[in-house]
């Protein structure tokens, strides 16, 4: 990172000296710190995707051993999903009131202790709640990890460096496939077998437990400290509402925080339903592959739609944009699901089946999987910007309980055709929101973005309170 990067914020420099530190770390270039940044933060979403693809494949283990019923099934593959919307409000409020650092990697702990308890889970509503707890560690890891790294990333290269973070998901994704593979392979009874893949899910949290300790406060988060006192005196001078308040007050922010969440929501509703139920999806068009073969078709999607996906949109997103990347996947997403549903024999066939389910993973990737990820980080102001971001963060989440519970009862009792109607129905909700809530923040600094595309709307709210009116539409 450069000098201006490294350099910590002396409290009693005055705003204008530290305004100039963030126009020099957004002129930076990417540095060896950067991607120190990038891997330690990354290293969490390889373990988000890791953990929460394998459960797929250990509910299939067990069904038969536990005698699980369908909705304990549905339970199993989604909860974690559930309390990640609350780990992600949670771990995103305290990082807006006590510091991106203070709370930095304690979330990767929950994580590693949920994914290790439940190794060792005696019966099935035991591990059900034991993946609740590694649950909330992952919704934690979204708004702190993203936002350290797009507060200390340059305004060119912003939107690559935070999507890189996120597409540690694609070694997680091919990485459980592996060892469920492999696992299956050795022949080990199936006992072992699926402990052992739970308990993996630990290794990569604990090996960056204490990286993410040592990595400083943004400059950014202590210059909006430095400014705090200030702008609340000013906010009770005014009587206006400060922090999260002061979003929720301002009618452009509140519009971008709906249309983020709902973006997110609708988009993991899709995704992950598609990503926990694929060996259910799978074992539908393939219903004769034995186990290990149903995994490594779900492991030949990954690795050749949704890897490249995952780097073609973190090498173009800066040229592309935010919303029309988001535009683009969730158009074509729908096109493919609607493919699913129209063409004869997408469904019962397995080459047909493959290209344009592979086609659904690809536009997700290079399109709203990314680009909802970074959204928040870019579009809040830094005192509100994990809480927003865990708002966000939090309504994917609750997409995607929603989705990976109803798709997995869905499945086996209406078919894959009728369920890719529904499918496709929601992406393309997800268009119509990002076109019509949603701004484009590439190449702005974040301050440049929240400050000066905020304030038209926050005078308007101030100037109609005064006059008794209401603002216009921002």
């Amino acid at each position: 990172m450069s000098s201006a990067a490294k350099r910590a914020v002396d409290p009693n420099e005055d705003a204008a000296v530290s305004r100039e530190l963030l126009a020099q770390m957004d002129e930076a270039s990417t540095s060896r710190e950067h991607w120190k940044i990038l891997i330690t933060s990354g290293m969490g979403f390889f373990t988000d995707a890791y953990d929460l693809f394998i459960i797929g494949v250990v509910a299939a283990m067990i069904k038969t051993e536990w005698h699980i019923t369908s909705s304990q099934k549905s339970l199993l593959s989604s909860l974690a999903l559930l309390t990640s919307a609350i780990g992600a409000i949670a771990f995103g409020r305290i990082a807006d009131r006590l510091g991106r650092k203070k709370i930095y990697g304690y979330e990767v702990l929950v994580l590693a202790v949920g994914a290790l308890a439940s190794a060792f889970a005696p019966g099935i509503w035991w591990l059900i709640g034991l993946r609740g707890v590694l649950g909330f560690g992952i919704g934690g890891d979204y708004p702190v990890s993203a936002t350290i790294m797009g507060e200390y990333a340059s305004k060119k290269n912003r939107g690559r460096m935070i999507a890189l973070v996120f597409s540690m998901q694609a070694a997680g994704l091919i990485v459980g496939p592996l060892i469920a593979i492999g696992l299956l392979k050795t022949g080990i009874s199936t006992d072992y077998a699926w402990r052992i893949m739970l308990a993996l899910g630990a290794v990569p949290a604990l090996s960056v437990f204490w990286l993410r300790r040592q990595i400083k406060e943004t400059p950014r988060f202590l210059l909006a400290q430095m400014e705090d006192r200030e702008a609340k005196q000013r906010a009770a001078a005014e009587h206006r509402a400060s922090g999260l308040r002061g979003v929720l007050a301002n009618r452009r922010l509140l519009i971008w925080l709906i249309g983020a969440s709902l973006a997110w929501l609708l988009f993991d509703f899709v995704y992950y339903g598609n990503t926990i139920a694929s060996p259910v999806i799978v074992k539908l068009v393939a219903p004769h592959a034995s186990l290990v073969g149903v995994t490594g078709y779900t492991l030949a999607i990954f690795a050749v739609a949704a890897l490249p996906g995952y780097l073609i949109a973190a090498a173009t997103i800066d040229h592309i944009g935010r919303k029309l990347l988001q535009c683009l996947g969730f158009a074509a997403m729908a096109a493919a699901f609607l493919a699913l549903w129209l063409v004869p024999g997408a469904t019962t066939t397995v080459l047909p089946f493959l290209l344009l389910f592979g086609a659904t993973y690809f536009f997700a990737e290079f399109g709203p999987n990314t680009t909802t990820f970074v959204y928040p980080v870019e579009i809040f102001p830094v005192r509100v910007r994990t809480s927003c971001y865990g708002i966000a963060a939090a309504a994917g989440k609750l997409g995607a309980f929603i989705g990976t519970y109803v798709l997995v009862a869905l499945l086996p009792a209406i078919g894959l055709s009728r369920t890719s109607a529904i499918v496709a129905g929601v992406a393309l909700l997800g268009l119509v929101v990002t076109l019509t809530m949603l701004p484009e923040p590439k190449g702005t600094s974040l301050e440049d973005f929240t400050e000066r595309r905020t304030a038209s709307s926050t005078a308007a709210l101030g100037v109609a309170a005064s006059r008794g009116v209401r603002p216009p539409s921002a």
